[in-house]
């Protein structure tokens, strides 16, 4: 690969990283919210609702991530609607991880020992008061490593949204790809940049692990 063709592919597919970047901040931000509301309707929800959240679960975990954002984004525009590709892609990508989420945080729920719930019954705390100043806080001690893990996930997901032609790092690559060629040399790039996301995250961890397994 030439020295120019260096620069200018670093140069595009460092653009598409900082969009591979927000897309990933907007989602884990929304499949966080949206998986624990889910954790807690499984849990603790009125009525049928805890039916719904299940239901939710086993529909996105079923199914493709690639055919939710395809539905987000065709099918918001066949009602008549315009959604801009990084909404699609965000929205896709939160209601699909959310799923995978929820169940992070149910088992994280229900790891927090009942005596606990018990207790603060005594003390006449109510149970939505227990959740968030007894159990939630625990919770996410517990779901810490495996919620990290999901995000991994979702980042390496990001690459299915330039099928609806977002312009982040994996449609870069491409791009450079049908218009220089050089497709070991350009994919590779694009693998690199995603390791250097990546490989702090996970080194976090599998060192969270072996720190948890040491005290335990």
């Amino acid at each position: 690969m030439s020295s120019d063709l260096l620069l200018t592919s670093l140069s595009i597919l460092l653009q598409g990283l900082l969009m591979t970047l927000l897309l990933s901040a907007a989602s884990i931000v929304g499949g966080t919210l949206i998986g624990l509301l889910a954790a807690v309707l499984r849990s603790f929800g009125p009525w049928g609702t805890p039916r719904i959240a299940r239901l939710y679960t086993e529909l996105f975990r079923g199914t493709p991530v690639l055919i939710t954002l395809m539905l987000i984004y065709f099918g918001v525009s066949y009602f008549g609607y315009a959604i801009d590709v990084f909404a699609a892609g965000a929205l896709g990508l939160s209601i699909y991880q959310g799923a995978y989420i929820a169940e992070v945080f149910r088992s994280g729920i229900e790891a927090v020992p009942k005596g606990q719930w018990e207790v603060s019954q005594i003390l006449g705390l109510s149970k939505t008061q227990t959740f968030f100043s007894v159990a939630l806080p625990q919770t996410g001690k517990i779901v810490m490593p495996p919620l990290i893990g999901q995000y991994l996930s979702l980042i390496k997901d990001t690459s299915i949204v330039s099928m609806i032609g977002m312009s982040e790092l994996m449609h870069g690559g491409q791009a450079i790809v049908d218009r220089a060629g050089k497709p070991v040399e350009i994919y590779g790039l694009v693998a690199v940049l995603y390791f250097i996301v990546c490989f702090p995250l996970s080194q976090w961890v599998r060192h969270h692990d072996r720190r948890r397994s040491v005290l335990s």
